[in-house]
């Protein structure tokens, strides 16, 4: 029973070729056509609208060099959000529970704006590991704290996403097989497990926007530090 409830997470094989490739692809089919007019549809306009909204958020806080980075950052959210809502649907699978596919997302990512930092800016991106005012029996140590908060960043980046999705799909799971096993025995306690299942859904369709926003905004903020 317990290896089933995490058989969700395991990877999708079809006649031994991984599937995880199709569920990355699977968002692409959400983008507009090409077409000569910019807005086509009802549902064009929603998408550029969203966009145009993300973009606004996660560029609020940078400087103009950081604007570089918009279109990389909103495709990562737009790319996040797809994934982590078309996870919630029947039978599919979600691949941002991986934590081999956040931490090749996460890694590069710290590592590009870290390396951006360094070339622009080498004096203030190192000064962050030693703040003013440290007395100099403390400096050894506080160097050695700041930079194991430093390395550690993609790791809890990673994991934050992984963790949080993991936790709904199995909390989903939990409830809805006790709401089909207690329907005959229970019906009254059924309808309301059913009712408690119907509100973690929606709970989880938000934590599922939060945190590919949350995911994209913590790169915003890292890329702030050194630009």
């Amino acid at each position: 029973m317990n290896l089933s409830f995490f058989d969700q997470f395991s990877s999708p094989y079809l006649l031994g070729i991984p599937l995880i490739p199709l569920s990355l692809l699977f968002p692409t089919l959400l983008l507009p056509s090409p077409n000569n007019r910019w807005v086509t549809n009802r549902l064009s306009t929603l998408q550029l609208w969203l966009a145009n909204l993300i973009t606004k958020q996660l560029m609020t806080p940078l400087n103009k060099a950081g604007h570089k980075w918009a279109l990389l950052l909103t495709s990562l959210m737009l790319f996040l959000l797809s994934i982590n809502l078309l996870g919630l649907l029947p039978y599919t699978f979600t691949p941002t529970t991986q934590l081999s596919m956040n931490m090749a997302l996460a890694v590069p990512l710290w590592l590009a704006t870290l390396l951006t930092g360094l070339r622009n800016q080498p004096s203030a991106s190192l000064g962050h590991l030693l703040p003013e005012g440290t007395p100099t029996p403390l400096i050894p140590a506080l160097i050695m704290i700041e930079t194991t908060s430093l390395l550690i960043r993609p790791l809890a980046l990673g994991v934050r996403l992984t963790a949080n999705l993991t936790a709904g799909h199995l909390l989903i799971q939990l409830i809805s097989t006790a709401t089909v096993t207690l329907l005959p025995m229970m019906p009254s306690i059924s309808a309301l497990t059913a009712l408690i299942l119907f509100l973690l859904t929606i709970l989880e369709v938000a934590v599922a926007m939060i945190q590919a926003y949350v995911f994209v905004l913590l790169l915003s903020l890292y890329l702030q530090e050194n630009i």
